[in-house]
């Protein structure tokens, strides 16, 4: 990148990173909301597509619903954002602070028991909330997290990103070369954090049924985890009303002796995740492409007319 661009770029990411480290958080939460209701406006783009992966995936929902669910996840995208400036903020240690202030970790005996049968763990995750958060307030309880990721543009980007990472503990493995480095984590007893929710194209993803059609889903967990023994935790990650971050570690999900049904199982929880809690997920994603709509199956397996 041209470097006075990408001065253009650090100038506001810093200095919205100082304004929401002195904010507190209720404001923080509260100027969030406000700014995803102005980007509910702006962006006919980004909105077009939430309104259409919202009315597919969830029809039982009338105009009124879609319209409520629409605003909510703005809302939280314009939380998401400001909660992601605390990354920028150029404060030695101060997203540390942040994520021990804001976020809480429930279920962490079901990750001691996994981890103490010292085959690695492997988190069950998708973008709820604010992934970034969990894995570091994961890492600040003991949890050694390396996230599997791809790298960010501009280079200056990607290296700021890397370095607030580590600060908290959290390791990434890049794609699209990950496997040496997630098989080398699990030898090590360490956890590694995989999100479903995705697309993601063959080689490594293949169709899987994801509100009810067929779509590429990453499905290296089930046979990574027969491979190297890991445990696998299906995870998910709730903003309060009060702001904080409530982190759930399940426990340890019971793996059968077919890889193909063990991933769709894993995928079949997470979209259970995102309909509890449908307004922190991102709709606004393109998650569902190449897919025949007209295959749709229905909460019991049953064709959709």
């Amino acid at each position: 990148m041209n470097p006075v661009l990408a001065l253009l770029l650090r100038v506001p990411l810093h200095g919205m990173g100082l304004l929401v480290a002195v904010l507190p958080r209720a404001w923080e939460t509260a100027l969030g909301g406000f700014l995803g209701r102005v980007a509910l406006l702006i962006d006919p783009k980004r909105r077009r597509i939430a309104e259409e992966n919202i009315a597919r995936c969830l029809p039982e929902l009338d105009a009124d619903g879609r319209r409520k669910l629409l605003q909510e996840n703005y809302e939280h995208y314009g939380r998401l954002v400001l909660e992601l400036a605390h990354m920028f903020a150029p404060i030695k240690n101060h997203f540390r602070a942040y994520a021990k202030d804001v976020a809480l970790v429930e279920g962490y005996e079901n990750w001691e028991k996994a981890n103490a049968k010292g085959k690695g763990v492997i988190f069950c995750s998708a973008h709820f909330a604010n992934w970034e958060l969990t894995a570091a307030a994961g890492t600040l309880l003991g949890m050694s997290i390396t996230m599997v990721t791809r790298r960010l543009k501009p280079g200056w980007l990607h290296d700021w990103m890397e370095k607030t990472r580590l600060s908290v503990g959290v390791r990434a493995a890049y794609q699209p070369r990950t496997i040496p480095t997630v098989m080398k984590t699990l030898r090590d007893g360490g956890s590694v954090v995989f999100v479903l929710d995705q697309y993601m194209p063959p080689p490594m993803g293949a169709p899987l049924r994801f509100f009810g059609v067929k779509v590429d889903t990453v499905t290296a967990i089930a046979p990574l985890a027969r491979r190297t023994g890991a445990a696998v935790l299906p995870t998910h990650h709730v903003r309060e009303s009060d702001g904080r971050i409530r982190i759930i570690v399940a426990p340890e999900f019971v793996l059968s002796d077919d890889d193909h049904a063990d991933n769709q199982r894993l995928a079949g929880v997470i979209e259970g995740y995102i309909r509890a809690v449908p307004a922190q997920w991102i709709w606004g994603h393109r998650r569902f492409k190449n897919v025949d709509w007209s295959d749709r199956l229905d909460s019991k397996g049953q064709k959709v007319a």
